[in-house]
């Protein structure tokens, strides 16, 4: 069996839905995943632009330290705060600043842009970040501890 992810608000390689996007509705997409690899002890999530006009794309979400038993974020679950994420999961800070998701922006005439979400298989319980942490730290911390990952890709235009 493979590692794999899905998601009910969007299929791999399709748009983006409003729902998703920051200026429209700020949402977390839902997100489930199987067929993760004996030994995982915990999950991570990440969202992902490469195509932002930074020079190191844009980290729109980061979530770390979601119980192994745990097979599926409902929509909404990236909400500031994190109220609906698992017990013990702690979401990073995006580069808008704060700790959540933070949807898609791409600039007016900017074309599309890809939103990879990303679901890691941990090999620990807990990797040692924190709400105050970038992107960079998470991605640090998951090189170290993946077993598996599986992406799903969505993107959006805006077209200002």
């Amino acid at each position: 069996m493979s590692f794999t992810v899905t998601s009910t608000d969007f299929s791999d390689g399709g748009v983006l839905p409003d729902a998703q996007v920051k200026a429209i509705g700020n949402t977390s997409p839902q997100l489930s995943w199987s067929g993760a690899p004996e030994g995982t002890k915990s999950f991570a999530v990440t969202c992902y632009d490469p195509d932002a006009p930074t020079g190191s794309g844009f980290w729109h979400w980061t979530v770390a330290n979601i119980p192994a038993h745990v097979r599926e974020l409902a929509a909404g679950a990236g909400a500031v705060g994190g109220a609906d994420l698992p017990k013990g999961a702690v979401q990073g800070r995006t580069d808008y600043g704060e700790a959540g998701f933070g949807g898609a922006a791409p600039p007016p005439g900017h074309g599309p842009h890809r939103y990879i979400f990303t679901v890691f298989a941990v090999d620990v319980e807990r990797l040692d970040v924190t709400e105050d942490n970038s992107g960079a730290v998470f991605g640090f911390n998951l090189h170290f501890h993946t077993l598996a990952k599986a992406s799903i890709t969505a993107t959006y235009e805006n077209r200002g």
